[in-house]
């Protein structure tokens, strides 16, 4: 996995964010009997489509786990595993907006999945509206506790701050990722958009998200990321 590094950035912003007349009538009663029986006709026959037995793999997150335009990092994470070998099926669960109190709410819906494995990235949107750091490291703190409760391992996905929301909110808020992987054993990244956030090609001009070619390069870390808890060319037994 390439070396992480926290840093301190400046291109974020808030995350938040027939009738019928006579005359037709009179035209159907005219109407052949081929056409009628053509409009009666049984709709053909669609095979069933096979179930995807696959372990899940979920990114739970906000909008830069949901993408916001083109392809989601998810999407380019499934395609890494797929041509890799892994037979996992990613699964999207990220909503734009979302804070970390709106993740805890949705907890439950990610292990009635029962999936695989976790991507967990949480925190913009509620640095970006000032929410105390105490309240949002209690929330990631929670939504850990219920999956490793769960039985679900998980790994965590961190961000940052522009410097101009000040050293004593910046400096604990960027801590809390590290001090969260530290505290349950987590493999994790300080920082998802280290690689992207600096290049403009990589980023969409709202200076906020990923371009679809900077979600691919996302995908690729958060791969890395994850490899060492995949298991290759076979699929895994979801958690009980």
């Amino acid at each position: 996995m390439r070396p992480v590094f926290i840093v301190a950035i400046s291109f974020l912003a808030i995350f938040l964010d027939s009738s019928c007349g006579n005359s037709h009538q009179e035209e159907r009663k005219a109407a052949p009997a081929s056409s009628v029986q053509q409009a009666e006709a049984p709709p053909a026959h669609q095979p069933p489509q096979q179930e995807d037995n696959r372990p899940v793999v979920v990114a739970f997150g906000d909008s830069l786990t949901q993408g916001v335009s083109g392809k989601s990092y998810p999407a380019y994470l499934q395609d890494i595993l797929d041509q890799d070998g892994y037979q996992y099926r990613v699964e999207n669960q990220g909503v734009s907006g979302d804070t970390t109190s709106d993740g805890l709410l949705r907890i439950e819906n990610v292990i009635a999945e029962k999936p695989a494995l976790v991507i967990l990235e949480f925190g913009g949107n509620d640095g970006l509206r000032g929410i105390p750091v105490e309240e949002t490291k209690k929330n990631l703190d929670q939504m850990i506790e219920q999956l490793r409760a769960a039985k679900i391992p998980l790994v965590l996905a961190g961000i940052t701050l522009p410097p101009n929301y000040g050293p004593d909110y910046v400096k604990p808020f960027t801590a809390m990722y590290p001090e969260l992987a530290k505290k349950y054993r987590l493999r994790f990244l300080p920082f998802l958009l280290i690689h992207v956030y600096d290049k403009p090609n990589l980023m969409q001009p709202d200076g906020m998200h990923p371009s679809q070619q900077g979600n691919k390069v996302v995908a690729e870390d958060v791969f890395e990321l994850i490899r060492p808890m995949l298991k290759q060319g076979q699929a895994i037994s979801k958690a009980p």
